[in-house]
């Protein structure tokens, strides 16, 4: 079978727009965290969320991007990012032998909330003829594919927080399979408008600390209270590794293990004892040939939520259990929030970033530690080492999980 090596990330962050500004927001711990600006919250019990801050115009003209949805929006520009550090170009990358694999967890609300109050307060028939075309997930994927003329392999797999894993996952399968030879891969989501923050906060799914915003995405600790919303795209050029070593690309990582699960359990309560996170990261770990005690490092998905943080914290342990001290362990969420779909994407960057510079992202705000998680969550700051293997975890509302293996060339 093919291999599969990461040539270049497009992270479109909270705290960081590129991998270079994203790469040092995570040594210092930045925090990306703040009161909402894109509307206004004074009626919501949450009033703050992880935005991107980015000149949308440096990417797209005005008229191409009023007819996109922000999500979409974002992904395009993840998509230059990552061309741009692959060190392809865009006439190397079209045509047949590229695919596409970007996912959303909700795809346009900004839009479906847009067109609703024109629906309502004027006319069926006054509702925007791009209404749809701006509103469906798998317009990730198809404007990447539009913008660079790529005409391989296209997906855009949508299973909630564990869709940019699943893409990254479903696109290196497309290159050993010999379907593509580069695939662009990734999420990319835009939840933070009335009803995406509304939504999540009626549910309690969301901590309410207004009057701290940098300190509310927590994972880990006593005190976490609900998981933080944020924005974004994460977007990884993935190619087949002869081509890649042929053209002498800076690689990242290789790809060498993906693996999913059902929980079978609950709409959003994970299952007890982390029984389907479990299940995914040993189905990861056979895919890649690997033994947990070859792992050094744990993205974990580290919501801040009291069961997502315990249960993932007891399904480490079950993997590790026969092989040693579970590795050291970081959430890059306790400075981006929670980005939903792009969350894979943007960890699946911060995971092989780890790998490639030899430094591990913190676990930030790990202000009060939970007697009953007890692993290294990374508290103290980036931490200098080297590894050769590192797993990315995400899982979903419905139940379904996601692990990525990434392993240093």
């Amino acid at each position: 079978m093919r291999r599969v090596v990461v040539t270049g990330v497009g992270p479109v962050t909270p705290i960081g727009v590129g991998a270079a500004e994203f790469l040092a927001a995570q040594h210092a711990a930045k925090n990306g965290i703040r009161p909402i600006t894109l509307f206004d919250a004074s009626d919501l019990s949450v009033r703050f969320a992880g935005e991107v801050d980015v000149d949308v115009a440096g990417y797209l003209e005005p008229k191409e991007a009023r007819r996109l949805d922000r999500f979409v929006q974002f992904a395009l520009i993840g998509a230059d990012l990552a061309l741009a550090d692959s060190g392809l170009t865009a006439e190397e990358v079209a045509g047949e032998h590229t695919g596409t694999c970007v996912g959303s967890g909700i795809g346009g609300l900004a839009t479906w909330e847009e067109q609703s109050k024109t629906r309502f307060e004027r006319s069926p028939m006054r509702i925007s003829p791009f209404f749809i075309p701006m509103l469906i997930a798998n317009m990730a994927s198809g404007h990447v594919a539009m913008r660079f003329g790529l005409t391989g392999p296209s997906s855009s797999v949508v299973t909630a927080c564990a869709t940019g894993s699943g893409n990254i996952g479903d696109g290196c399968r497309m290159i050993q399979r010999g379907e593509a030879d580069i695939v662009f891969a990734g999420g990319s989501e835009a939840p933070v408008t009335p009803m995406g923050i509304g939504g999540f906060a009626v549910m309690k799914a969301l901590s309410t600390r207004n009057d701290s915003p940098e300190t509310a995405s927590r994972p880990f600790t006593a005190s976490r209270d609900g998981f933080v919303a944020g924005e974004g795209a994460g977007i990884l050029i993935l190619e087949e590794y002869e081509r890649a070593v042929k053209r002498g690309a800076r690689i990242y990582a290789e790809v060498v293990g993906y693996g999913t699960s059902a929980d079978a359990h609950h709409i959003t309560a994970p299952a007890p004892g982390g029984t389907g996170a479990i299940a995914a990261i040993k189905r990861a770990l056979k895919d890649a040939k690997i033994t947990p005690d070859q792992v050094g490092y744990i993205n974990a998905h580290g919501t801040s939520t009291e069961a997502n943080d315990l249960n993932e914290t007891l399904a480490f342990k079950a993997v590790w259990e026969g092989h040693g001290a579970v590795p050291p362990v970081s959430s890059t969420k306790s400075m981006t929030g929670h980005t939903l779909g792009a969350a894979g994407g943007i960890e699946g960057i911060a995971t092989v970033q780890a790998i490639h510079h030899g430094v591990l992202p913190p676990t930030r705000n790990y202000i009060d530690p939970d007697p009953a998680l007890d692993l290294d969550y990374i508290p103290e700051g980036a931490r200098a080492k080297r590894v050769d293997v590192a797993i990315s975890t995400n899982f979903a509302f419905g139940g379904q999980n996601a692990c990525l293996v990434f392993k240093r060339v």
